[in-house]
This record gives C-alpha cells, structure tokens and sequence, in this order.
C-alpha cells in the first residue's frame, strides 16, 4: 500500500509539470515561452521567424505568433531545462519503483510456466502436466481426520515422549490421496510458516543447541496402503522422540526460487502413494504431512490451476488451533 501510495504521488506531481488541460497529454512535452512581464506562454514548439516567434500553442490548438524581443530567452532556457530534469527524474523514479515492483513479486509470487504463477500468500503446491496442460495444484495437510485449506501457515505435531519405547504409525486415510500427479518427476514448491509455537518449541529443545539443521528441511516418502490406509511409516520412538527407524524416502534435490522451496525427485517415481515431509532435525519429523500420488492414468485434478485458470485469493488468516491434549 505504501509503494502505491508513493507511486500515485510521482504521477501527481509528474502531472503537475504539465499544464491543467487534459489535451496536453496528448502533445509533444509541452514547454513555455517566458516572457519578460513575467507571463509565460504554453506551447509544444515554436520557431523563430525574423522578429517574430511563431509557436503552436498547447492551450488554444492554434498558430500563433508575437514579437522576438517580448520572450525572455534566458528564463525560457532554464525553466525548459529544469522542467525536463525534473520530468526525467519522476520518470526514473517510477521505472526504479516498477522494477523493485517486478523483483518482488519474482520473490513472493514467481512465475513457474508461461502465464502461471505461484501465489503470493505461499502455501505447498505441486506443478503437474495433463494431458500436455501444465498445471498447478495444491496440496493440504494432512494428518488422519486433519484435511484444512491453510495456506502458508502451517501445524507440526510433536512425538509423544512419554514412552520409554514404542513403535507408532502415522496413517492417513483412504488408499489414494486426493491429489495425483500425472508425471513421474512432478515438482513441488513450498512456502510455509509454522503456526503451533508450542510444537515449534519442543521440536527445537529436542535438538540441542549443537544439533546441526538438516540439509533437506523437507523430503518425501513412499506410503504404504494397508487397509483403506496409507502409512507414513512405521516410527520406533524413544524417550526422547528420536526415530531410530529410517523411512522410505525418495531421493530429492531442493533449491530456492524467490520466497518458495523448490523440491524435484531425484528420480521417476513409480505408480503409488507418496507424502511431502517436513524434517524437524535429522531424526525427527512433522506428523503433519503433505500427501499426493502418481498415477498417469488418474483423472484430472478438480482443483488444478492452469494459465487460463489462475489461482484464487485465499483467506490467508491463521487457522483456529485447540490446546493440545494432556499428555
């Protein structure tokens, strides 16, 4: 709003050098005459005539003329001059604002196909080919029951560490996801914020403060099916909440394209059920997941965004979040 606000004061006062008339827009860097009583004339050009001044008036439309010797030249030199400086530094000021403008929403809203853009609230999206039709499709959390639009604010859910030791599965359910990919290596963009502080907190004195941060803060796993389920894997937790147990993750590389996490399979995926994960530290993981399928045959995904269908405005307020149950 402020950059908006800035940008409409530059015109204004680019307006101002121009004179009232609306018309004026439309000729050529209107200019004055001055003349040496102190009244000016406006006009788009003029040449001079013997002892007169011809010039074409900005005002009336019209030739006109008047007597050399009434201009007074050396004013008319510098109110020319400091006017086309002052016209040529509004000018450059706005094309500085449209430019940070562009890198901007390059940051928080890149574009990732032709006429296709990530949107500027985040959120976790995945880019998926149809039919030949790229496609832009979302991906929402999911933690068994848990199944909400949260945009870019997301849950963790902290390991029970009450359990000397235990094996716990993360299931979530129905055997498909709602969201498949149509192409074995689909990429998945992320731009998230974590809204459970007190997950956040315990995730973090879990670790330590020498603990060293992942490499790959999300990674993605293959799910298992086993009744009418898709298992994010079967977790032996200790006291302490470490995973002993390694999961069966793909191999992935990730980069950064503007505000958003650029996640690709390493390799082609094979037909099935798979879920994006995010890594609290090298052991521990969010229950709270993303989770999609590649299925080349699958129909195609109601919710897609494509370049003639562009991405809605979403409620970007935080979800309503319960206190957490007693341990």
């Amino acid at each position: 709003m402020r950059r908006f606000i800035q940008r409409m004061c530059l015109i204004v006062f680019m307006a101002a050098c121009l004179p009232a008339s609306l018309p004026v827009w439309g000729q050529q860097n209107p200019q004055r005459l001055v003349l040496k009583d102190g009244s000016y004339q406006t006009v788009t050009k003029w040449e001079i005539k013997g002892d007169r001044v011809r010039y074409y008036s900005a005002e009336r439309y019209l030739w006109e003329e008047l007597p050399k010797e009434l201009v007074d030249w050396p004013s008319t030199e510098k109110y020319n001059q400091e006017r086309q400086s002052r016209r040529a530094e509004v000018a450059g000021q706005l094309a500085r604002e449209e430019s940070a403008d562009r890198e901007a929403e390059d940051m928080h809203s890149p574009q990732i196909a032709p006429g296709l853009r990530l949107p500027d609230q985040g959120g976790v999206f995945l880019l998926d080919d149809f039919h030949t039709e790229v496609q832009l499709v979302e991906l929402v959390q999911n933690n068994g029951e848990l199944n909400k639009q949260m945009g870019k604010n997301i849950l963790r859910a902290a390991i029970n560490p009450l359990a000397l030791s235990s094996k716990q599965t993360v299931e979530l359910k129905g055997d498909h996801a709602p969201v498949q990919a149509h192409v074995p290596q689909p990429v998945i963009f992320v731009n998230v914020t974590p809204t459970d502080d007190i997950a956040d907190a315990v995730a973090n004195n879990r670790q330590g403060k020498d603990s060293p941060i992942p490499a790959e803060r999300y990674r993605i796993v293959r799910l298992q099916t086993k009744k009418n389920n898709r298992v994010v894997g079967n977790l032996k937790i200790g006291i302490t909440g470490r995973v002993s147990e390694k999961e069966n993750w793909i191999r992935t590389t990730s980069t950064q394209v503007g505000d958003w996490a650029k996640i690709t399979p390493a390799e082609p995926l094979e037909p099935g059920e798979y879920a994006l994960v995010e890594m609290l530290d090298k052991t521990q993981v969010n229950l709270y997941v993303w989770d999609f399928g590649f299925n080349p045959d699958a129909a195609a995904n109601p919710s897609a965004w494509t370049p003639s269908n562009p991405a809605p405005q979403q409620n970007t307020a935080p979800p309503s979040l319960g206190k957490r149950p007693p341990n």
